[in-house]
């Protein structure tokens, strides 16, 4: 099976966060012509028998695989309920899908945190693209919230001047096809210092900025002609790229960050500008290793 007939992953635990991130999926995997796995993971807890754990499982399962034919009544499902660790599972099962969706938080953790850490984890971790959705909405009005974020077509990428920037691009130009109609921001961030860093322009802020543009330019080189349907919108933007892609990220059909594939391992998968977006996104977000 190729990555790009490998399904869509979402996963359940229950919370109306979770519910949301599903019927985020099933849209999407409509959208790409995918399957659809949905996962619960069944914590590891020995005040509960494993018996009574299935048991839940199945009924969770049930009930979203309803919710599911809701949305997308043809869409092709399937369920699996591992016991594990949610991270370490959902991060195993990210070998074997071509997306991994999650609600921002889950259940558990504290109701004040933005994200949960399961998300941040899988995020940080996994082996293909997550998508983190955040609502911005409080309970109760998920359905309603997720039904108007299908009316945003944006789709929002945020580039370094550097290779992470390929798997990025591939992916929102792939995710911009699946909506017809969508525009493609492309957002790149550029200080005086970055300027210095990559040789460029040191003491000239004209210069720096029309080399921040000359970069965009050669990183998005030959995607518009592959992408004819595609309108695209450069963006270089004079400092906080973060701040920029949070603010865009409220009225986008997505939002696209890369992170460093590899180096998961010391805790350096998400830059700061990446983690930012993604810890405080009023839409979903899509962390692609680069």
């Amino acid at each position: 099976m190729t990555t790009a007939e490998l399904p869509v992953i979402a996963a359940v635990d229950g919370s109306w966060r979770s519910y949301e991130a599903l019927e985020w999926a099933a849209r999407d995997a409509v959208r790409r012509g995918l399957a659809l796995t949905i996962v619960h993971v069944r914590p590891l807890n020995l005040r509960t028998s494993q018996e009574e754990q299935r048991r839940e499982a199945e009924e969770l399962l049930a009930e979203a695989v309803g919710r599911v034919a809701q949305v997308a009544p043809t869409l092709h499902t399937s369920t699996l309920a591992p016991m594990d660790f949610p991270a370490a599972a959902l991060t195993a099962l990210s070998e074997h899908a071509s997306l991994m969706v999650l609600g921002s938080r889950g259940l558990g953790g504290f109701r004040s945190l933005l994200i949960g850490s399961n998300s941040l984890t899988t995020a940080s971790m996994a082996r293909c693209p997550v998508v983190v959705v955040h609502s911005g909405q409080a309970e109760g009005e998920g359905a309603e919230a997720a039904e108007a974020a299908e009316t945003f077509s944006d789709i929002v990428a945020g580039v370094a001047a550097d290779e992470s920037s390929e798997a990025v691009l591939d992916f929102a130009f792939e995710a911009a096809t699946t909506r017809p109609g969508a525009r493609l921001r492309i957002v790149h961030g550029w200080t005086m210092f970055s300027s210095m860093l990559s040789g460029g322009p040191v003491f000239d802020r004209d210069a720096a900025a029309g080399a921040a543009e000359r970069t965009l330019a050669e990183l998005t080189a030959g995607r518009p002609e592959k992408y004819p349907q595609v309108e695209v919108v450069q963006e270089p933007v004079h400092g906080s790229a973060s701040h920029t892609l949070v603010t865009a990220s409220a009225t986008a059909a997505l939002t696209v960050i890369g992170r460093r594939k590899g180096g998961e391992e010391l805790g350096f998968g998400l830059s700061p500008v990446a983690q930012t977006t993604l810890t405080h996104a009023l839409g979903p977000v899509a962390v692609v290793p680069c």
